[in-house]
């Protein structure tokens, strides 16, 4: 997961973030990863990152803060999601 979400975004900088390896864009983090012994979680660092992908990630079991996965997530998917929270991110800037 790290080696895609790297090649998606390389000036992304690792740092950890509540306590989880993330993944930072300036000051704002993009996205996070956990494992744990159930599986791994994705975690946007946005609640509505995953309700604005409901129809690709119904499949998948998901809180409202991270989407959990046993198997490896598509290139495809994780683009999706980091660029939904990329968007997120401008716009926020912008309205500053």
């Amino acid at each position: 997961m790290r080696k895609i979400i790297l090649e998606i975004e390389p000036d992304l900088k690792q740092v950890i973030s509540y306590g989880i390896p993330a993944f930072k864009l300036d000051k704002d983090v993009v996205c996070g990863l956990a494992a744990r012994k159930n599986g791994c979680s994705f975690y946007p660092f946005s609640g509505s990152v995953l309700e604005a992908l409901r129809a690709d990630l119904k499949d998948f079991s998901q809180t409202k803060s991270a989407l959990h996965f046993d198997k490896p997530l598509s290139k495809t998917l994780v683009r999706k999601l980091m660029n939904q929270r990329q968007v997120q991110i401008m716009v926020k800037k912008k309205r500053k």
